[in-house]
Order: C-alpha cells, then structure tokens, then sequence
C-alpha cells in the first residue's frame, strides 16, 4: 500500500505549528478578520493605523479616496464622531483611531449598534504617534443615534 506525501496528523501539526510560530495560542486559533478601510489620500496617521490592525492580527484592505464624506454618510457615522478615516468589519462600522482591542471586543461581544468611533485624532492613539498622549473614549454607535462609551483609553493602554 502506498501512503500519500501529506498525511492528516502532518498537516494538522503543520497547522499547529503555524498557528504557534504567528502567535496564536495553542486551542484558539481563528480565521482573521477583514477590515475594509477607506482613509483619505496623503493621510499618515490612517497608514499607521492600518499597521496597529494587522501587527494585531487583522487583515486590512484599503482604498485611497479623495473625499469621505459620502461613505461617512452612507455608513451612518454621526458628524460629530467623524475622524480621518472609516472602515466596516463583519458588518460594524469603525471610525477613526479605534485600537485593535476594542475592534476585537466588539467583534466577540457583537452588540447591537452600528459601530465604534474615535472622535478626532487623539495623541497617543494607534496611527497618532505623540506625546503626552491623550485620554479617550471610543463612542458606540447605534442607527437610532444613541451612543455611549464602550471603552475608554490612554494612548493605547486601556482605561477604567
């Protein structure tokens, strides 16, 4: 009997072993999230958070645009939370400098609202490199125009 090249427990340990040597701990690894992000032309700030997304795990398509204030609108995102830039993940719509970590907060607990913003650019936030850094909170957002505070942060350190 002849035995193929790759047998099962093969390509199971390889998987393991992938999924350790990217740091993703043993019995929880998951498909990674895809964040569409739109963010304006010769917009930094934007491609440093993009980086903060995928050194967290995350899968960012971009596109460039001139303007955003259509898709701003499109998605629903309240003028008084709108930032730099705007993505959606997994049907959420994320405005400005949301760290990773609320990103994957919402996207465990998937609340029912519409999204999270970071008004403005706080210093200190992910793509906002700048000292002293600034204290914030990520505003949720529900289509019925209520929002609250879903978490609340120093730079990129979470806050009580």
């Amino acid at each position: 009997m002849i035995r193929p090249l790759l047998s099962r427990r093969l390509v199971l340990g390889g998987t393991v072993l992938l999924g350790v040597g990217l740091g993703v701990p043993l019995g929880r690894a998951r498909a990674a999230t895809l964040v569409q992000v739109r963010k304006q032309r010769g917009c930094s700030c934007c491609d440093g958070w993009v980086e903060h997304l995928r050194a967290n795990g995350f899968i960012c398509e971009v596109s460039t645009l001139d303007d955003l204030t259509s898709v701003k609108a499109n998605l629903g995102v309240p003028e008084a939370l709108r930032s730099c830039h705007t993505a959606t993940a997994e049907g959420y719509v994320v405005e400005g400098h949301v760290p990773a970590s609320a990103l994957r907060r919402l996207l465990a607990e998937r609340p029912a609202i519409q999204g999270l913003a970071v008004p403005g650019m706080p210093l200190g936030s992910p793509g906002m490199p700048g000292e002293p850094v600034d204290e914030y909170a990520v505003i949720a957002f529900a289509k019925d125009g209520t929002q609250r505070t879903f978490m609340r942060f120093s730079g990129e350190r979470e806050t009580i």
